[in-house]
C-alpha cells in the first residue's frame, strides 16, 4: 500500500475507510487507487497480482470527466477500470478507482454490477457519515445562535425598568444587539416633541451610523411603504441586484424594523453593513424585529408611566391649589415651601449624604405640608383677627390631619413625617407632638423653616409681608429654638436672592427643569416607582 506526499493533504482520519476497503478488494485480486481532483494519485493499495499503471487511469479519469461535461458520476472508463467520485468535504472531491487486472472481469455484465453496486454503496456510506459532523456542527452552530437571541430577548425584558429612560434602555439594546450581529452601525430614531412638533430624533446607536438624522424621515417613509406591501421589514442591497432605493455612498446592504406599525409607529431601528456575511437574511430580520417589539412595549410603558406621574402631580397641585385658595393670602404658599424645601435639601446634600430621591420627598412633602387644613373650617383659616385658644387648638390639629390623609397610602410612608412634624420645634414648644431637637425629622426640620421663610415674606390678612433680610434676621434668632442649625445655615449661607428671583418668575431654569410643574413630575416618579 502506498501513501504519495499529496495525500498529505488528507488526513489519515479521511483515508483510514479508503484502505479498509481496500483490503477487502485486494482480497478479491483487485487493486484500488484514490485520486485527488488535480489527477494524482493520493492512495495506491496492490493485490499483488498484477500492477495499474497510475498515469493511464488518470488520463482515463480526465477523459470520463471530459466526456460527462464536467457531471461527477461513476462509471467503467474502460472494462477492466470502474471509477468513482467521492465529496469528502464541501469544495473537496476523490476518485475512487477500482482496476480489475489486465484479463478484466470473468463474468463482465454480473460481476461489473456487483462491483460497481459494492464501491458505489461504500462511497455513499462514506460521503454519508461526512455529511454528519458537518450537519452537527450546523445544527450547534443555530442553536448557539438561538440561545444567544433568547438571552437577548431575556436580558432586555429584565432591564425593562420604569427607572430608565428610553435613551438609556435603546442604548443598552443596541450594545447587547451589536455583540451578536456583526455589523458597522446600529441606530434607533423614535418620535420625541420638539418645539412644539412631533420629530424623530436620534435617541441611540453604536458603531459607524450611515444614516444622517436629516434622512430619517426619508427612511421612515420607504419603511412605511414596505411594511404596506407586507413585508417584516425595509432590506436593500446591491449584493445581488441593484438598490431599490438611492442611499448614502457607504451603505452596502441596510435593515430597518418600526417600533410598531405602518398605522402608528413611534420609530424605527436601522443597521447597515452587515459584516460576517454578505447580507441581511431573514434569521437577521426575525431578531431584529424581536428586539425592536421589545423596545416598543418600553417606549410605551415608560410613556405611560409618564402620563401616570403627570396625572399624580395634577392631583397633588388640584389638592394642595384648592386648600390655598381658601384664603387668598396663601395661594401659590404651598408650591413655594416645596420650592424652598427642595432649594435647602439641595445645600444640605454638599455637606451630607441626601440622595436625589430623599430630595424628591423633601419637595413632595413641602407641596403637601398643610393638606390636613382640608379639614379646618374656612370661618378658623379666612379669621382676620387673633385666633382664640379654641380656635388655635383647631389648627394645631392640621398636621395630625394631614399625616392621618396620606398613612393610607404606602407610596407616601417617607412623606409623612414631614407633614406631620413641620410645626415641631427644636426647644420642644412646636405641636402636634412636642419633639424635640433630634427626634425632629430632618425632613420636618427643613419643612418648618422653608414654611416660615414663605410667610413671613408672604402677606397676611394682619400683617404685611417682611422684607427678605428681615425674614433671614428672623431664622437667624431663632436658631437653636425655632430652627435647626445646619438646616437654617444652609438657607442663610445659600444665594436666597436667587431663590427669590426663581420664586417670583415661577421658573428654575438654574435648576435641571424648565418649570414647577416638570420638576414636580421628576419627583412624582421617584415616589411612585
Amino acid at each position: 500500500m502506498t501513501h504519495n506526499a499529496s495525500s498529505q493533504a488528507l488526513t489519515d482520519e479521511k483515508i483510514y475507510p479508503f484502505q479498509s476497503l481496500a483490503d477487502k478488494l485486494n482480497r478479491l485480486d483487485l487493486n484500488l487507487l484514490l485520486y485527488d481532483a488535480g489527477g494524482r494519485c493520493v492512495l495506491q493499495s496492490s493485490a499483488g497480482r498484477f500492477e495499474s499503471d497510475t498515469e493511464a487511469i488518470a488520463g482515463q479519469i480526465e477523459s470520463m470527466q471530459t466526456a460527462q461535461n464536467g457531471l461527477l458520476l461513476s462509471g467503467w472508463p474502460s472494462d477492466n477500470l470502474f471509477v468513482c467520485p467521492v465529496s469528502i468535504e464541501p469544495g473537496l472531491t476523490v476518485f475512487l478507482a477500482v482496476d480489475t487486472g489486465p484479463a478484466g472481469c470473468r463474468n463482465a455484465v454480473c460481476e461489473k454490477r456487483y462491483l460497481a453496486c459494492i464501491v458505489e454503496d461504500f462511497c455513499k456510506q462514506f460521503q454519508d457519515a461526512e455529511r454528519i459532523p458537518m450537519q452537527l456542527e450546523k445544527i450547534g452552530t443555530e442553536l448557539s445562535r438561538a440561545y444567544e437571541e433568547i438571552m437577548l430577548l431575556y436580558r432586555l425584558g429584565a432591564n425593562m425598568k420604569v427607572t430608565q429612560t428610553n435613551a438609556s434602555y435603546l442604548q443598552m439594546a443596541c450594545d447587547q444587539l451589536t455583540q451578536l450581529v456583526h455589523v458597522e452601525g446600529i441606530v434607533f430614531f423614535v418620535e420625541k416633541k420638539i418645539d412644539g412638533r412631533r420629530q424623530l430624533a436620534l435617541i441611540a446607536g453604536s458603531g459607524v451610523i450611515s444614516i444622517e438624522p436629516s434622512q430619517a424621515d426619508i427612511l421612515q417613509t420607504r419603511l412605511i411603504a414596505e411594511l404596506q406591501r407586507g413585508r417584516e421589514a425595509l432590506v436593500d442591497s446591491a449584493e445581488d441586484s441593484p438598490f431599490r432605493y438611492d442611499w448614502p455612498p457607504a451603505v452596502r446592504n441596510i435593515i430597518a424594523v418600526p417600533l410598531g406599525d405602518a398605522d402608528r409607529m413611534l420609530g424605527f431601528m436601522a443597521a447597515t453593513n452587515i459584516l460576517d456575511k454578505r447580507d441581511f437574511d431573514t434569521t437577521d430580520i426575525k431578531l431584529f424585529g424581536s428586539v425592536a417589539n421589545q423596545c416598543r412595549v418600553f417606549i410605551e410603558n415608560n410613556s405611560l408611566f409618564e402620563e401616570l406621574k403627570e396625572l399624580f402631580i395634577g392631583c397633588l397641585k388640584a389638592l394642595t391649589g384648592s386648600i390655598d385658595a381658601k384664603d387668598q393670602y396663601t395661594r401659590g404658599h404651598s408650591e413655594r415651601v416645596a420650592c424652598i424645601s427642595r432649594w435647602i435639601a439641595e445645600r444640605l446634600a454638599q455637606h451630607r449624604p441626601l440622595s436625589d430621591k430623599q430630595i424628591h420627598h423633601i419637595y413632595l412633602a413641602g407641596l403637601l405640608h398643610d393638606i390636613g387644613k382640608i379639614g379646618i373650617g374656612e370661618s378658623v383659616l379666612r379669621k382676620r383677627g387673633r385666633l382664640d385658644d379654641n380656635e388655635f387648638a383647631v389648627i394645631q390639629s392640621h398636621p395630625r390631619i394631614g399625616a392621618s390623609i396620606l398613612s393610607g397610602i404606602r407610596q407616601m410612608d417617607e412623606i409623612v413625617p414631614g407633614v406631620l412634624g413641620h410645626h415641631e420645634r427644636m426647644d420642644g414648644k412646636g405641636y402636634p407632638n412636642g419633639l424635640k431637637g433630634d427626634q425632629i425629622p430632618l425632613i420636618a426640620k427643613i419643612i418648618s423653616l422653608a414654611d416660615a421663610f414663605d410667610a413671613m415674606t408672604s402677606r397676611r390678612v394682619y400683617r404685611d409681608a417682611m422684607t427678605i433680610q428681615k425674614a433671614l434676621s428672623e431664622i437667624e434668632k431663632g436658631i437653636g429654638t425655632q430652627f435647626d442649625e445646619e438646616v437654617a445655615r444652609a438657607f442663610l449661607e445659600s444665594d436666597v436672592d436667587k431663590l427669590w428671583t426663581i420664586i417670583q418668575d415661577g421658573f428654575i431654569e438654574s435648576w435641571d427643569y424648565s418649570n414647577f410643574e416638570e420638576y414636580g413630575i421628576e419627583a412624582v416618579g421617584a415616589l411612585i416607582r
